[in-house]
């Protein structure tokens, strides 16, 4: 099984950055992929970034060009700098892991708000 943990939300004003982090443990060989996604109140979750084990990567349109979404040095951490946030960034964020041969993993999410 594979555990996930997110890190790293907080408060920020608008334009001001933060950056997320993903905190895998467990079986992590089995990772082929690792997404972010975020869910606004009374919004539906959404898709925001993927990064796979090969490094290819891809954004929402929504964050394109302000998101970066990265591994660490060690296999376990994945993060997601958030640059020129804005008031609609406000969101929980979660951690997705795509796993081989297993149902995908999910985090428990941490807080990002963006004041105006």
């Amino acid at each position: 099984q594979v555990q996930l943990v997110e890190s790293g939300g907080g408060l920020v004003q608008a334009g001001g950055s933060l950056r997320l982090s993903c905190a895998a443990s467990g079986t992590i060989v089995s990772i082929h992929a690792v997404a972010w996604y975020r869910q606004a109140p009374g919004k539906q979750r959404e898709w925001v970034a993927i990064i796979t084990e090969g490094g290819s990567t891809n954004y929402a349109d929504s964050v394109s060009g302000r998101f970066t979404i990265s591994r660490g040095n060690t296999e376990n951490m994945v993060y997601l700098q958030m640059n020129s946030l804005k008031p609609e960034d406000t969101a929980v964020y979660y951690c997705n892991a795509r796993i081989r041969y297993a149902p995908e993993a999910w985090g428990q999410g941490t807080q990002v708000t963006v004041s105006s």
